[in-house]
């Protein structure tokens, strides 16, 4: 029987086709989502499904909706999209969803994202944890699904989805800008066209350079995730050669997107984050915005100099999200380039933060390097990974071995130095590692902090 606790993570479901995620899968989990909607009280009797652009999406979709539907519950197949237009769908139509994509993993996986009405997270505090033991339930009895007594629709969302981003960043009246845009053969091929270019909306001042826009699941250029640094190195040539303003990267299911400047320099996820609370405090003044741990510290202070209030929290867009609710914060970012805004439900959107950063560039005259240079205060290490056979053993060591710094446990370890410098040693939710970050006033320094923590961890 299929061991549902190796794919149902802290708050997405993610695994290899067809070994670990299948039909017979995809149906429980359908059961199982319905069940849990129904037990937390969700009135809504309909569940509006997307896929990305892997082959094995269609097919799930249809099992997960069989299991919906016997439950009684209708479903409403958007089909392709990114997951943040999964996300509008949510919001706008006030319905609960389910996004099948396993975002940047290589080809041979896929997962889904569940979320409540008004695109509200699931995690598994919030109910993931159960959607895993019912289905768990179902696999190991071998049920059988009963009559699809609910109904199946099909809807297309994108013109929806582009006119909606449109009207929360007016880029109509920005210079004109020279942008390489390069979607990884993921949904960000799907997207631009519609939000940025004039596939379905009026033209925008904006030349849009393509880079690798067929959808293409079996990624055959480079894996989809911009966060590592030999996938963007395609999109930095090209900017440089192009001359363009700058260039943006989205991962595979378009839910984050990475900025290079005009020298083909990567802009910090940290910076985007700085530039954009700027602009929604601006908007909104005196709004709460949420970063996580290893977000720089350059970031709250960015936002109380703008008069904001900056709320730290754990890493990951389900506590995120939490947070955002809680606060009623006008905006969140982490450092891995996932963004939150209150105008979308308090969702994540990589397309949302790019028309911020282009509105942002475009209505100046300065070069993203020099508009971005404000927000750029430290040096920092990125995130290093270990693996190790014994975490909480590693983590011990380097709380005793820095036992005289000010510490805290929000999430894994964070260590602060007088001189301003912070690390940060946390362990992975689905892997045998440990996460290293480091930031410090000089990249000297930051050399230092590395070496001294990993000669502990890896010795």
């Amino acid at each position: 029987m299929p061991d549902l606790s190796q794919i149902i993570k802290a708050y997405d479901v993610r695994g290899t086709v067809p070994d670990q995620l299948n039909a017979d899968i995809a149906r429980a989990i359908g059961t199982a989502f319905a069940r849990v909607l129904v037990e937390r009280g969700v009135t809504q009797r309909t569940i509006v499904l997307a896929h990305d652009m892997r082959e094995s999406g269609p097919g799930l979709i249809e099992a997960y909706a069989e299991g919906a539907r016997a439950e009684g519950f209708d479903v409403i197949n958007v089909g392709l999209c990114s997951t943040d237009e999964l996300y509008y769908a949510s919001g706008i139509l006030d319905l609960p969803g389910a996004m099948f994509t396993a975002s940047h993993n290589p080809a041979k996986y896929n997962g889904i994202k569940h979320c409540y009405p008004g695109a509200k997270p699931v995690g598994q505090e919030s109910g993931l944890a159960r959607v895993q033991e019912i289905a768990q339930e179902l696999l190991d009895s071998d049920a059988k699904t009963g009559e699809l007594v609910g109904g199946y629709s099909e809807r297309e969302m994108l013109a929806d989805y582009a006119a909606h981003l449109r009207g929360l960043v007016d880029l109509s009246g920005i210079r004109p800008l020279k942008v390489v845009v390069d979607a990884g053969n993921g949904m960000g091929g799907h997207t631009v066209p519609a939000v940025l270019g004039d596939a379905l909306l009026p033209a925008l001042p904006l030349d849009i350079v393509p880079m690798y826009f067929e959808l293409d699941g079996s990624f055959p250029n480079h894996e989809a995730n911009p966060l590592e640094p030999k996938n963007i190195v395609d999109l930095q040539a090209r900017v440089v050669a192009e001359g363009a303003d700058l260039g943006v990267a989205f991962d595979g299911d378009a839910d984050r997107c990475f900025i290079v400047d005009a020298d083909g320099a990567p802009v910090s996820p940290s910076a985007i984050t700085a530039l954009i609370a700027t602009r929604e405090l601006a908007k909104y003044p005196g709004s709460t915005v949420i970063h996580n741990l290893i977000t720089s510290k350059a970031v709250p202070e960015i936002v109380t100099e703008n008069g904001g209030h900056p709320v730290r929290t754990r890493v990951g867009h389900s506590f995120i999200k939490a947070e955002m609710a809680t606060t009623n914060a006008v905006f969140g970012g982490e450092h891995s380039a996932h963004y939150y805004f209150r105008d979308f439900w308090g969702a994540d959107t990589g397309m949302l933060a790019a028309m911020h950063v282009l509105a942002a560039l475009g209505g100046q005259d300065r070069p993203l390097s020099e508009l971005g240079a404000r927000f750029e205060r430290y040096a920092a290490s990125g995130e290093i990974n270990s693996t190790v056979t014994d975490g909480k053993a590693k983590l011990a060591e380097v709380k005793d071995h820095f036992a005289d710094r000010p510490q805290d446990e929000l999430d894994g370890l964070t260590i602060t130095f007088d001189d301003g410098a912070w690390v940060n040693l946390r362990p992975s939710n689905t892997e045998p590692l440990l996460r290293l970050n480091i930031e410090a006033p000089s990249a000297e320094r930051v050399a230092a902090l590395r070496d001294e923590v990993l000669a502990i961890v890896r010795g």
